[in-house]
């Protein structure tokens, strides 16, 4: 692997706390999306959970498609 140049170390800060704090909102989303959705349709504990687990996924889908467009953004190597 060839060298990339130095570490830039604000940016890669920047996109860790990015990563918490969309990846939170995202996951607690598609987690009370799922259940609100289960309670409201009375679909069981089952389906309830297979909906949280879809919608989680989703969330976590898009958490990495935002990281992927962010590390864009800003380089994390200069």
């Amino acid at each position: 692997m060839a060298a990339k140049g130095a570490l830039n170390t604000t940016n890669l800060l920047t996109l860790i706390s990015v990563a918490i704090l969309v990846g939170t909102e995202l996951v607690g989303t598609g987690w009370a999306a799922g259940w609100a959705l289960g309670g409201l349709f009375q679909l069981g504990p089952t389906l309830t959970i297979a909906l949280e687990v879809l919608f989680v996924g989703l969330g976590l889908a898009g958490l990495v498609w935002f990281m992927r467009a962010a590390l864009k953004a800003e380089p994390v190597y200069t």
